[in-house]
């Protein structure tokens, strides 16, 4: 039996889980830890969170799998995309790492458009525009702010790629996650030489990149002592999330799209032409899989907006939920199902940190709209589940105005376990709407890669197609379906309406602050 580990790093918690080479969940855990936000706007994390996670879930599925260390094949390494981890010589951690959803960068971006000649000559090298929770902007913004600091700086890893250097001693990435720092050349697959000269930014400092299911370093005696793996075990490159999401949910050919609501909502089409938008209204990248590229849109508070409900508004239901030994979350979905479509005519807008697809806008804020004496907390609820799929609609209408097939629907994360939920994004999308028998996510996905890294597949459509499996479809409700349409027109037009408020309300922010 081939035994493959897939290791996440989230920005929640760390998951690490153990497949076969059938697919089959061996054992899987979790460990969860905090975020910082030391500032409006602002998002860290200390990378040693992260290290000693992995620990803690490398360890619990080895002895819940009863696996011994040499009967692990290989390992995968997924997480969070965009985040920057500042390495000095020693390879010590100079300052928390800025994450995906930190929007302290708006100036810096401007500042790497001017350098690289304009959005569309920026777009011609790196195939995106420079958004504020890219990682090249939070390396500007380090030089411009912190210069001590990033005088120490000799090595910029990713999160997934601080935790290789730490199982491995080895300084590497791949591809996928490497299209979303802003510094890859993703039509080539290799760092772009001309826009890091253009920003002043040392090669060396970033590590070398490899194909996702490659392998990439072995795992040290450093490594293996702190996690009870074996020394040598072999470390593929892995995946960012999201393209190791889409791994794991099958998206390896074109024709299914995914729709992933987890913290952030993502939108994910496999594509086997890069193309190009001069507007750059949906992150472009290299896939997980070889020779492959994505398309993707981010909304970056869609499954958050609940979280943050369920953690400032709800304390009675968690407190309930606790005491029935149930997720809090059907409590609240409970609650939404009291009302019908629409909330009786309330909005959320789910721009608790600002929003990437399609609006760009690190000013855009969380609002809801139409409130009246007749709406209680079962509107909220359902506003809230219903707002974070119109977002998630604007990427999906996106990716059908370029031109790509959508032929089945995927849906995945929290939203994806909420049957309430699913029939909303079913209704808002236009479209069936399909889960999968694993729910794993990234984790299985990068297990998958190193199953094909390690030689149990040879290619990674070859162990999609022998490891996932379709579970169950919510078909959407024809009767519904036009009134959300007319909803959703309006969902678009209450942020256009808005958008000089929300940027008003950020100068206020920065004002008193000041």
């Amino acid at each position: 039996m081939s035994v493959t580990l897939g290791i996440d790093i989230g920005t929640s918690g760390t998951k690490t889980l153990a497949i076969d080479e059938r697919g089959n969940v061996l054992a899987s855990a979790s460990a969860e830890y905090p975020c910082s936000h030391p500032k409006p706007g602002w998002s860290e994390q200390a990378p040693e969170l992260w290290w000693t996670a992995t620990i803690e879930t490398v360890k619990a599925v080895l002895a819940k799998a009863s696996l011994k260390p040499a009967d692990v094949a290989g390992i995968g390494l997924s997480g969070q995309m965009h985040g920057s981890v500042f390495l000095d010589a020693e390879g010590q951690v100079i300052r928390p790492a800025l994450l995906w959803n930190d929007q302290r960068t708006a100036a810096e971006c401007a500042e790497i458009e001017h350098r690289a000649g304009g959005r569309e000559n920026l777009i011609r090298m790196v195939a995106n525009p420079a958004l504020t929770g890219f990682t090249a902007p939070k390396l500007l913004w380090l030089r411009n702010h912190e210069p001590r600091a990033w005088e120490r700086v000799r090595q910029v890893l990713l999160p997934k790629d601080y935790i290789r250097y730490r199982l491995t001693g080895t300084y590497a990435t791949e591809v996928s996650d490497a299209s979303g720092t802003l510094l890859l050349d993703v039509a080539n697959r290799c760092w772009s030489r001309e826009l890091l000269s253009k920003l002043e930014i040392d090669p060396a400092l970033l590590p070398p990149c490899y194909e996702s299911p490659e392998v990439s370093a072995k795992v040290s005696g450093r490594g293996a002592a702190a996690t009870g793996l074996a020394v040598g075990t072999p470390v593929v490159g892995g995946g960012g999330d999201q393209p190791a999401g889409a791994v794991g949910n099958g998206i390896v050919r074109p024709g299914a799209v995914a729709a992933t609501m987890g913290t952030s909502g993502v939108v994910f089409a496999h594509t086997q032409e890069l193309g190009f938008d001069p507007l750059g209204r949906l992150q472009r990248g290299c896939h997980a899989v070889p020779g492959a590229w994505h398309v993707m849109g981010v909304v970056l508070a869609a499954g958050g907006s609940l979280q943050w409900y369920r953690n400032e508004l709800a304390k009675a239901e968690i407190e309930a939920a606790r005491s029935l030994g149930i997720d809090p979350y059907f409590l609240l979905s409970d609650e939404a199902a009291l009302v019908g479509p629409g909330a009786e005519g309330l909005f959320f807008l789910p721009y608790l940190t600002g929003e990437r697809t399609p609006h760009f806008d690190p000013d855009a804020k969380g609002a809801w709209i139409g409130l009246t004496v007749r709406h209680g907390r079962p509107h909220l609820v359902r506003s809230i589940l219903e707002g974070a799929a119109y977002a998630m609609r604007d990427s999906l209408e996106l990716i059908r105005e370029m031109g790509a097939s959508i032929e089945q629907v995927r849906v995945s994360g929290g939203g994806a376990r909420n049957p309430l939920w699913r029939q909303i994004q079913a209704d808002i999308y236009g479209h069936d709407v399909h889960t999968l028998e694993s729910t794993e996510g990234p984790a299985f996905g990068v297990a998958l890669l190193a199953q094909v890294g390690t030689g149990g597949f040879s290619t990674v459509p070859e162990a999609c197609d022998a490891t996932i499996r379709l579970a169950e479809q919510t078909k959407r409700d024809p009767k519904v379906q036009p009134f959300y349409d007319s909803a959703y027109a309006i969902y678009q037009q209450l942020y256009r309406d808005l958008r000089g408020s929300f940027a008003a309300i950020s100068n206020l922010v920065k004002s008193y602050s000041a």
